[in-house]
Formats: structure tokens, C-alpha cells, sequence
């Protein structure tokens, strides 16, 4: 598959006005397993919304097949250029509802790439939210305990364990 980044932007794309949802209604959701070329460590950059660290992801717009999609949110939130390597198969959202919750959460359907990077950039779209670090697959997966469907995309990855 090819290199991401032909169409870089400086601007993250906002809104679900282009968002893609299948027959369940659940929001389609496209990600990165970013790697070294080595496969010893795994990206994770800083949540914005909750604490902690996950992997580049983001909603599968009508406009974008989901590679683009995947490579699109390794630019926008993790500031990487990637080359997809192969894809990791559907993961459902297994995460249980916020605590106060009022109204049904809206559920997603994750589709995630494994990706090997290819250059990180000094400047990128969410820079000035989010920190970027590279993790050994022991602290990449304890540091995604809270999050199973996360987790589950690392484990199916190809990474050195």
C-alpha cells in the first residue's frame, strides 16, 4: 500500500457532517499501529479528551477510503507520515458507557493498520494538544489497559514482543 501524506494539511478535520456509520448505526472509525521500521517500538500520543495514551485514530469520512482515512489521523493528531502495511481487521468498541451519562453512547467500529513511519515532523495539525512518545510493546500495552479495543489492535500487530 501506499506512503500517506500527498495531501497533508495544517488544519485537522472537524465535525461528523462526513461521517461514515454502518447499518448498526455505529460511527466507522479508522486508526494506526504506528511502528519503527524495526518493530520495537509503537507510537502513542496524549488523549485530548480523556487522560492518557492511545493510538492515532479518528472517524472514516464519505470523501476518503479507509487507508486514507487512517494515514489522515497519523498526520492530523501524531504529526507522522506512514506507510500502511497491512490491515488488522474490524475491533468493536468494548468500552462501557462514561459514568454520567445521560443519553446512549454512540458506539464504534474500529478498522485498524498497522503502519510503519516513515518521517515525524517537527510541525503538524494538533501539536500544540497532544504529546507524542515511542513505547516498547510492554509499556505500550499497560499504558492501554483502559482501553480494549486499543489494545486489541496492538496485540494483533506484528510488533516485537
Amino acid at each position: 500500500m501506499a506512503a500517506s501524506g500527498s495531501s497533508r494539511t495544517m488544519e485537522s478535520r472537524t465535525g461528523r457532517t462526513k461521517q461514515r456509520y454502518n447499518s448498526k448505526g455505529e460511527r466507522l472509525v479508522a486508526g494506526v499501529v504506528p511502528l519503527t521500521e524495526s518493530k520495537d517500538y509503537v507510537l502513542l500520543i496524549q488523549s485530548t479528551k480523556r487522560k492518557g495514551w492511545v493510538l492515532p485514530k479518528g472517524g472514516w469520512e464519505l470523501d476518503e477510503e479507509c487507508t486514507e482515512a487512517a494515514a489522515r489521523e497519523a498526520w492530523e493528531e501524531a504529526g507522522i507520515t506512514v506507510h500502511i502495511d497491512y490491515d488488522l481487521g474490524d475491533i468493536e468498541d468494548l468500552r462501557p458507557p462514561k459514568k454520567h451519562q445521560t443519553k446512549e453512547k454512540e458506539r464504534s467500529l474500529y478498522r485498524f493498520y498497522e503502519a510503519t513511519v516513515l518521517t515525524e515532523h517537527e510541525n503538524w495539525p494538533e501539536r500544540e494538544k497532544r504529546e507524542r512518545r515511542w513505547f516498547t510493546f510492554a509499556d505500550a500495552h499497560e499504558l492501554l489497559k483502559e482501553r480494549p479495543e486499543l489494545r486489541t489492535a496492538l496485540e494483533r500487530s506484528t510488533m516485537k514482543r
